[in-house]
């Protein structure tokens, strides 16, 4: 009869053991799944520019180009600058690269910028349809002379 007496006082001594130990293992994965390094981001690969997105280009017009400045909610002043694309071609286009170039007052270009317009998933712009876009920037350099930047079509995506 003693020996009984002796397991079931081994019993909470064991039980709390285990119990330490869970709440061990799970505080190493809280706090491995908190602390990790988020995965690298692949980067986004160049839109082809090759013959037949070049000859193609032609056929893009961007429309009432405007520059505006206004406050975001951290009550900070940022650049917009947006517009209209239209395709005035047979083919729709799932994504259009451009580089955007701003200028100093001498014509110099002070930043350029490459961007998509349309994000991977968007609905293609069909053919003789328009779509407008609108790009944020938080700052651009004290040399920019206030004007529309120069858009230039660096990659296109055509279906």
């Amino acid at each position: 009869m003693e020996s009984n007496q002796e397991s079931n006082r081994g019993s909470p001594a064991v039980l709390f053991i285990g119990a330490a130990a869970m709440v061990v293992v799970l505080g190493l994965l809280y706090w491995a799944s908190r602390y990790a390094p988020a995965p690298a981001k692949a980067p986004e690969q160049p839109l082809p520019m090759g013959t037949a997105e070049q000859a193609y280009a032609s056929q893009i017009e961007f429309l009432e180009p405007q520059v505006a400045s206004a406050s975001n909610f951290l009550n900070q002043e940022v650049i917009l600058v947006f517009g209209a694309v239209k395709n005035n071609g047979p083919r729709a286009i799932r994504q259009i690269e451009i580089t955007l170039e701003f200028h100093d007052v001498f014509r110099q270009v002070v930043l350029r910028d490459t961007r998509r317009l349309f994000g991977s998933r968007a609905i293609p712009l069909e053919s003789y349809h328009r779509k407008d876009f609108q790009l944020t920037y938080e700052s651009l350099p004290a040399q920019w002379n206030q004007a529309y930047p120069v858009i230039r079509i660096t990659g296109l995506a055509l279906e």
